[in-house]
């Protein structure tokens, strides 16, 4: 729990929004392409299989004052093949009409205070496609800094494509306050 959010476990009644937001072309324009509703569903089924395998995985996200559904944020496993992977990033997604009030930046604060925390993690990353800046300045807000080394061509997004090249941050558990 935040000032202003409430992260929790995923109810089946946050499906149906997830889907919507999922769905959402301007939410989804950093990614290659919206997903389906069976791409929602298997998505919010790994979540919760994350959160018994690891301890953490991505909180369903809603906000004190309206106690609905707008998104998620935490950490997810980065295992994709990198040159920094494996690692854990922090991550949101939230619906596009909260975005502009902190929300994303307030959450993921708390997914870095469990995760250095609780969990102890020496260190969390986060990704985003280089044409993404609203992600970045969340990431520099977080304090987190750019690692112009590791920059990278995300191996899930098709070549030549122009999501495929990301800036990565990182931050340690040192750094972090």
């Amino acid at each position: 729990m935040t000032e202003r959010l409430i992260l929790r476990e995923w109810r089946d009644a946050d499906v149906a929004p997830f889907i919507k937001v999922n769905a959402d072309p301007v939410v989804m324009e950093f990614f290659p392409q919206t997903l389906s509703e069976d791409r929602t569903r298997r998505f919010v089924d790994r979540i919760r299989t994350r959160w018994r395998q690891f301890g953490y995985s991505l909180w369903a996200v809603e906000r004190k004052d309206s106690a609905g559904f707008i998104g998620y944020v935490g950490l997810w496993p980065a295992t994709f093949p990198a040159h920094f992977t494996p690692a854990v990033e922090v991550g949101w997604r939230l619906a596009a009409d909260q975005w502009g009030h902190g929300y994303a930046t307030e959450g993921a604060r708390a997914a870095l205070d469990y995760a250095f925390g609780k969990l102890d993690f020496p260190e969390i990353v986060s990704f985003t496609s280089t044409i993404n800046v609203r992600s970045w300045r969340v990431m520099e807000r977080l304090g987190m800094r750019r690692d112009p080394n590791g920059d990278f061509e995300h191996p899930d997004v098709p070549e030549g494509h122009p999501l495929r090249p990301h800036v990565l941050y990182r931050i340690r558990r040192e750094d972090w306050t």
